[in-house]
């Protein structure tokens, strides 16, 4: 499922993203705003979180659709490489995109689609901490994180997670220092998820 581009780095940026659908992005926040405002807002954060890895330099760039891969959108296939999630968990995805990148990577990184917060510079700093830790997190304000790098594939820090709770961070670091691995963190951000979110971290 797999694209190819031109140029081959040691890092790889991943980001897992859904088919633009009305009524199948941003449900949470579609309860408050309604299907039409959410699939909006949905298309905001995507459109952000494409230009943040775009204006990154030196690394390799994928991205991982939920139902099919879009050889027609703005994700350009000259910048990304492109695949399709499997069925299952969120942890699921996550280990199968992170199985396939470490083929040909050295760090790898995976950040979500909804955070109005990121920066370039978030990616940079996550890079340069693989320099010396195994493992690092960008947690989220309620209780997630939005971005997680490894220096290896430590694929048992996205099994037995209570995955959409609170706790998502803690249990990934613990899992992390139980088995030894080395975790730092860069700035904790917010995700977009409800309103209030959208009113405090959005672009409007």
């Amino acid at each position: 499922m797999s694209r190819k581009t031109n140029i081959a780095y040691t890092t790889s940026i991943i980001t897992m993203i859904k088919n633009p659908r009305l009524g199948h992005v941003k449900t949470r926040l579609a309860k408050d705003v309604g299907d039409q405002k959410a699939l909006e807002i949905y298309l905001k954060l995507t459109d952000h979180t494409r230009a943040v890895l775009e204006s990154v330099s030196y690394i390799n760039r994928n991205v991982y659709y939920s139902e099919f891969v879009d050889d027609t959108d703005a994700w350009s296939s000259d910048l990304f490489i492109k695949g399709l999630q499997p069925n299952g968990n969120l942890g699921d995805r996550i280990k199968h995109a992170f199985a396939e990148v470490f083929e040909k990577n050295e760090k790898v990184i995976i950040i979500g689609s909804d955070c109005a917060q990121l920066s370039a510079d978030h990616i940079q700093q996550a890079i340069d901490a693989l320099d010396n830790h195994n493992v690092v997190i960008g947690p989220s304000l309620d209780g997630g994180y939005y971005l997680i790098g490894m220096d290896a594939n430590y694929d048992f820090l996205f099994e037995d997670i209570k995955w959409s709770t609170d706790s998502v961070f803690e249990e990934t670091k613990s899992k992390a220092l139980d088995q030894k691995l080395t975790v730092t963190e860069i700035e904790k951000l917010s995700d977009i998820d409800y309103i209030v979110d959208w009113e405090k971290y959005g672009f409007d």
